[in-house]
């Protein structure tokens, strides 16, 4: 009887010890396998932008899975105000912005702790100066009246060239108002010249004599839009700033090989017409893999750390920031050198 009892004792505890075993096995596996779902659980942030057909090849990375592809998940924002975008990404409420190189040198130098990571397109041809048919050149700028809007990427498009001609701001006489209206007011008679865009380098015809006087094809590498992120958000997740990179280019290869749909696709996004988009990108060379890697490359020329440098001295001396700005702090190119192995 004893022995039945320890042995039915002694096999009691065995079964225990196998059960526990077992059981501890398990507990270890499953917290292995939540480890790898978190560590394949995508990166969601918020990624902001103005309806611009620069920014389009977001949505086609989108469509086509390429977000998912690299393990990343960002809502795509649209902000048209600046002022709302700029605050948003200094706030911490979004993590990334799409925006021109030139502003984004200002909300830096304000205080933005942000870091360029890829360049996304460069206006060429798409933005310039309508004049009226006396003024044939740049320097028959001088005395002219002249609208333009301060606040936007034309106030820099417009220094570019008055500098690269020899002309100072003090030559000529500005108006301050939106490139809409300057092209509108231009066409009706009540400018000499206009900073202005599309449809209004087209329209300045409607006024007799009025024409294209220089355009952004001219002046490479002044207006472009490039993807800017929050360093405390890069600082976390550097491969979800790389995976970006990737949808990017594989984004813009896609559009270069099936255009009519990559037109599709970013109309619909952005709520215009098919026939709206592919006029836009008539006027915007797109980064892609090669572009950025050149443009983001230390030791060439025209690069996106030259440019900001370039941007950086024009609002000194224009008294919209203060102080000389740090570029290895606002650019990182390790983001596309990665990207493009």
């Amino acid at each position: 009887m004893k022995k039945s009892f320890a042995l039915l004792v002694t096999l009691l505890m065995i079964l225990t010890v196998a059960l526990t075993g077992c059981g501890g096995g398990q507990k270890e596996e499953s917290k292995e396998g939540a480890n790898k779902a978190s560590e394949s659980k995508p990166v969601s942030f918020k990624l902001a932008h103005a309806t611009w057909v620069g920014y389009g090849p977001l949505y086609i990375a989108k469509e086509k899975g390429f977000f998912d592809k690299y393990g990343i998940h960002p809502e795509l924002v649209v902000i048209e105000d600046e002022s709302q975008y700029a605050g948003a990404l200094a706030s911490g409420q979004i993590q990334a912005l799409g925006n021109v190189v030139d502003r984004e040198v200002i909300h830096f130098a304000k205080g933005t702790e942000e870091t360029f990571i890829l360049a996304m397109d460069e206006s060429a041809g798409g933005d310039g100066i309508i004049a009226k048919k006396e003024i044939t050149t740049v320097a028959d700028l001088k005395g002219a009246t002249i609208g333009l809007d301060k606040s936007s990427t034309s106030y820099f498009f417009f220094l570019s060239v008055l500098e690269k001609n020899g002309l100072k701001e003090a030559d000529v006489t500005i108006q301050e108002m939106s490139a809409g209206d300057a092209g509108a007011a231009f066409v009706a008679g009540k400018l000499d010249a206009a900073i202005s865009w599309e449809p209004w380098l087209t329209n300045s015809s409607q006024r007799e004599g009025g024409h294209v006087l220089v355009n952004s094809k001219e002046y490479p590498h002044t207006i472009v839009d490039v993807i800017t992120m929050r360093q405390d958000f890069l600082k976390e997740n550097p491969a979800a700033a790389v995976g970006l990179t990737k949808a990017w280019f594989e984004a813009i290869e896609f559009y270069r090989q099936n255009p009519d749909e990559g037109n599709e696709i970013m109309a619909k996004a952005l709520g215009l017409k098919k026939e709206e988009i592919a006029d836009m990108a008539k006027g915007v060379a797109f980064f892609g893999k090669e572009e950025n890697l050149a443009f983001f490359n230390k030791e060439s020329d025209n690069t996106v750390y030259q440019l900001a440098e370039r941007a950086g001295k024009f609002w000194q001396q224009k008294g919209i920031i203060t102080e000389q700005i740090n570029l290895d702090q606002l650019i990182d190119n390790t983001y596309v050198n990665e990207a493009a192995k």
